[in-house]
């Protein structure tokens, strides 16, 4: 471990990817967050200790709740694919600058999408921002797989 932690790649690969994993967590207290604000539970027994009257109210959805929620459901769709294939792609030995490229663009569209999908922007904002992250992925996987297959 403490020869891959010397490597210029590698470390930037684990800077980046920590970086929009914590996005990604932070996404789980957000949830929280408009559930509690806006009353809007999914569970029995997160209104248990409510009168029947307000379990009818608050055992339902929000759209803000379901906004967030999405999100966070993008995330996993894109951001596990980034560690799994970026951690491949660091193992073929990239040149930095490229692989900075890759990580950086990545993790700004991932930011980007989530500022855009939270706060409502107009489309093609959150649009635009997923396919740049999906190509950056994209590109690694390319690397990749011509490094396995093409001797």
């Amino acid at each position: 471990m403490d020869t891959l932690m010397k490597d210029e790649v590698f470390k930037a690969f684990t800077t980046y990817a920590a970086i929009v994993v914590l996005k990604m967590l932070l996404m789980g207290p957000m949830t929280a967050y408009h559930r509690i604000t806006k009353g809007a539970f999914a569970n029995e027994e997160d209104v248990a200790r409510h009168s029947a009257d307000q379990k009818k109210k608050q055992l339902r959805t929000d759209p803000a709740v379901e906004r967030v929620r999405r999100c966070h459901q993008n995330d996993l769709e894109s951001v596990v694919p980034f560690v799994l294939m970026g951690l491949l792609y660091t193992l073929t030995g990239p040149e930095l600058s490229s692989a900075l490229l890759h990580f950086r663009v990545f993790t700004g569209s991932r930011i980007f999408h989530t500022i855009s999908y939270v706060c409502t922007l107009p489309q093609p904002c959150r649009g635009l921002s997923w396919i740049v992250g999906m190509v950056a992925t994209l590109s690694m996987s390319y690397r990749v797989l011509s490094t396995v297959l093409l001797p």
